[in-house]
């Protein structure tokens, strides 16, 4: 089901620095945050295959089926998270076929990212010398292991679009959570460790509860909650009221989306300062004690909070819209997004837009692309027809990926 190569076939783009006559596109200023080589070993349908581009968009086309979101999910595990599945790690690596021996296990994603500080190489996978079953992933950052894969958050911020998140705004906050998240990650680096520290301290506390835990102890792991969750939730709060400034403003003919937090917590830091907002959580978690305990869960953190949306110009829920009209304000938010961090002199994010463009009608496709190449994003978008992405022109480099007789494929054209 996707590209295969023994041999690493290279595939290369357009060189760094050549000049671009765009057909029909306008040019694209310099991307401050693009991936120029990518690799990919064991990865779902790929034994091993490498990419090679420059700082253009890129245009991944062929069948279904032949590897395009693969390698977009490659990419996206450049960044912290499970990627834009969010499978096990043990369900990315790639089945045996029939002749094939593998000296070690795991799967690897390794590339080269240019930065606004300078190129960077990263690498992660699975856990190569891990347990059989392990979930664990390692990370490498210019040939140094890093302590977790949080630290790619200061090198990488990806965002992404897939057709499994059409009903992002009808199904629960936790999906609406991680998309705001990995939006945050972008202005503020140092959210995906608050957000982790704060994860893990309502694991062990919710561990402790049940088994009766020492109270002093659960007093411990409840001030790193308070601190780091107040964190999360002020990141959030943030980066939700300078992008709904942004979708304000309007993204050519996509809807204007509205946007706000909703939940406890951020409640509190609207009419209080954040360090007692703290205070405050440390005693509603001291108080909940019980009932968490009974329930099994944490009733109170900033993992209760929302993101609510609205089509502005309706005065309508982002989830009583249309299909199309869902899609259009998810669209119209990312790219809000992108336009922000360009104009605070920030590196756009990676935009990995799996089957978006074929969705629109020609206005919207055309509107995408400009607003891509104007903020100078690096967006890596799929499709099945060429067709669907001829007037970027030579302003994206374009990358055919075809079934062979393996049931594999091969990345066989770029420009």
């Amino acid at each position: 089901m996707g590209a295969m190569s023994t041999e690493e076939p290279p595939l290369t783009g357009k060189p760094e620095g050549a000049p671009h006559e765009h057909g029909g596109a306008a040019p694209a200023p310099f991307a401050a945050l693009a991936v120029t080589r990518l690799t990919v070993t064991r990865f779902r349908s790929y034994a091993q295959a490498r990419l090679t581009l420059d700082r253009r968009p890129v245009a991944l086309t062929g069948p279904n089926g032949a590897g395009k979101t693969n390698l977009l999910e490659a990419v996206s595990f450049l960044a912290p998270g499970r990627g834009l599945r969010r499978a096990k790690l043990g369900d990315v690596e790639r089945l045996q076929a029939p002749g094939e021996t593998w000296e070690t296990p795991g799967w690897a994603v390794a590339a080269e990212v240019q930065t606004p500080l300078g190129a960077v190489e990263i690498g992660t996978g699975r856990d190569p010398n891990g347990a059989p079953g392990s979930e664990r992933r390692v990370v490498h950052i210019d040939g140094r292991p890093a302590k977790s894969q949080m630290a790619l958050a200061q090198y990488v911020s990806c965002v992404w679009l897939t057709p499994q998140m059409d009903r992002l705004f009808v199904e629960g906050a936790a999906g609406r959570r991680r998309f705001l998240d990995r939006l945050v990650f972008g202005f503020h680096p140092e959210h995906a460790g608050h957000l982790s520290r704060f994860e893990q301290a309502m694991r062990d506390r919710i561990r402790l509860l049940r088994e009766g835990g020492d109270p002093s102890w659960l007093t411990v792991l409840e001030d790193q909650m308070a601190t780091n969750g107040i964190a999360v939730a002020a990141a959030r709060r943030d980066v939700t009221a300078r992008l709904a400034a942004a979708c304000r403003r309007g993204v050519g003919p996509f809807p204007a989306p509205g946007l706000a937090l909703t939940g406890t917590l951020d409640g509190w830091l609207a009419d209080r300062p954040a360090v007692e907002a703290e205070d405050t959580l440390r005693r509603a978690l001291a108080e909940a004690r019980r009932i968490d305990a009974h329930a099994g869960t944490t009733t109170v953190g900033p993992h209760r909070s929302d993101l609510a949306v609205t089509y502005l110009a309706k005065g309508m829920p982002a989830d009583l819209g249309s299909t199309g009209e869902q899609k259009a304000l998810l669209i119209a938010i990312v790219l809000a997004n992108a336009r922000l961090m360009a104009a605070e002199g920030g590196a756009p994010p990676l935009l990995l837009l799996d089957e978006v463009a074929a969705h629109l009608d020609a206005e919207r496709r055309t509107a995408l692309f400009q607003e891509v190449l104007a903020t100078g994003s690096q967006a890596w978008m799929t499709g099945t027809d060429a067709a669907t992405f001829a007037e970027l022109g030579t302003a994206a480099s374009h990358v055919r990926v075809v079934p062979d007789e393996t049931g594999g494929g091969v990345v066989v054209g770029a420009g």
